[in-house]
């Protein structure tokens, strides 16, 4: 079959992702919106009656959960929204097996983590279950685990999920449904702001602002929506960024959203992993020669480039790799714990090899272990 690549090949996609965000699935006192979520269904099922795989990654269960405990808005601390997520996540998977019901369809619910994307054989389960439900004809609904989650509560609205996701499953394409039109050159409120109609590659976005602010029931912005976006299509799956209100017409492959083109370059699902899913455990400063080497010469990290060590990590841990503006510029599993690499840091490997010995003569985060960060614009 011929590869998607625009807009009007979506309506042909013969497995899709399909993200909804709480912003979307939620009235404006944080109640579930069982209406549009009944929409929603009504336009997934038709593609899936008409043979195509549907996967679909919710948002929502702890706005779900905010009606029941009285609650005004979503809660800042990690107790109460697992309490919320588990109260809200029965009420969030009852409303889409109603809806899809309607249609004579089954919906299969799947709880992840990001460590569910990272640990092999976790991997491997995860896959095999949503493989298996598209091929009994279900339709899977994914969310993340928020109810036993910690750091992964966070983990971006479920934008960077979606992404593994689809990459999991090997979709055709991903669509993220939203609150906004699509991406904008700047904030959608500021004079002059424009719809990007089309982002052909990540150094497009260079040129634009881009916020990280999300709405008061969700978690995510636009930062993690141009992340997902990156993630899928980084993996080869192209991907549509559009309200969530015309979602009809995004699945029709009309002239909707922000529509992200397959990068060139195709990253291994495992530097996919490493870069937007595994948990960083410290951060390691680089100064501009290592900066260099690890991002675009492809190299091994050495002790030499290293200026400062923040975390307590051990080997084998994900950190993250800082210039010396702040920024992250790549992710990598650190050879050593924190202590050791706070030892090294700054010293040849001759240097190494001389004070301590040949064991710590090594790279301390060597190439194959290493994912830069893939392409963002200005990050407002």
């Amino acid at each position: 079959m011929n590869p998607i690549n625009s807009r009007s090949d979506l309506a042909r996609a013969r497995r899709l992702v399909i993200k909804i965000g709480s912003s979307s699935l939620t009235t404006a006192d944080g109640r579930l919106d069982t209406e549009y979520l009944t929409r929603l269904v009504d336009t997934a099922a038709v593609r899936r009656l008409r043979g195509h795989q549907v996967v679909l990654v919710t948002s929502g269960a702890i706005a779900a959960g905010l009606g029941p405990s009285g609650l005004a808005r979503r809660p800042s601390d990690l107790a109460t929204s697992q309490a919320l997520a588990s109260v809200g996540q029965g009420l969030l998977i009852a409303e889409y097996a109603r809806a899809f019901a309607r249609h004579g369809l089954t919906v299969g619910q799947v709880l992840l983590t990001a460590e569910d994307l990272i640990r092999p054989q976790h991997y491997r389960n995860a896959r095999r279950a949503l493989t298996r439900l598209l091929e009994l004809g279900m339709v899977p609904v994914v969310n993340e685990n928020d109810a036993v989650a910690t750091d992964e509560i966070r983990f971006g609205d479920n934008d960077r999920l979606a992404a593994l996701v689809a990459n999991l499953v090997a979709a055709e394409v991903l669509v993220l449904l939203t609150d906004v039109d699509g991406l904008y050159t700047t904030r959608p409120t500021e004079p002059g702001a424009r719809l990007v109609q089309r982002v052909h590659d990540s150094d497009q976005l260079a040129d634009y602002c881009i916020t990280g602010r999300g709405s008061a029931v969700g978690t995510g912005g636009m930062t993690t929506k141009i992340d997902a976006a990156m993630i899928a299509t980084n993996s080869g799956i192209p991907t549509l960024l559009a309200n969530a209100s015309r979602v009809d017409d995004a699945l029709l492959g009309h002239d909707v959203g922000t529509w992200f083109d397959v990068a060139d370059h195709r990253r291994s699902s495992r530097r996919l992993w490493l870069a937007w899913a595994a948990r960083s455990r410290g951060r390691v400063w680089l100064d501009s020669g290592a900066v260099d080497a690890v991002t675009h010469g492809k190299r091994s990290l050495l002790a030499a480039g290293i200026t400062q060590v923040e975390g307590d990590f051990e080997a084998g841990d994900a950190v993250d790799l800082v210039g010396p503006e702040g920024h992250v510029v790549a992710r990598g599993l650190s050879g050593f714990d924190s202590a050791d690499v706070a030892r090294m840091k700054g010293r040849s490997t001759v240097q190494l090899r001389v004070e301590l010995d040949d064991f710590h003569a090594r790279p301390v985060v060597h190439r194959d272990d290493l994912a830069p960060v893939l392409g963002g614009g200005r990050r407002g």
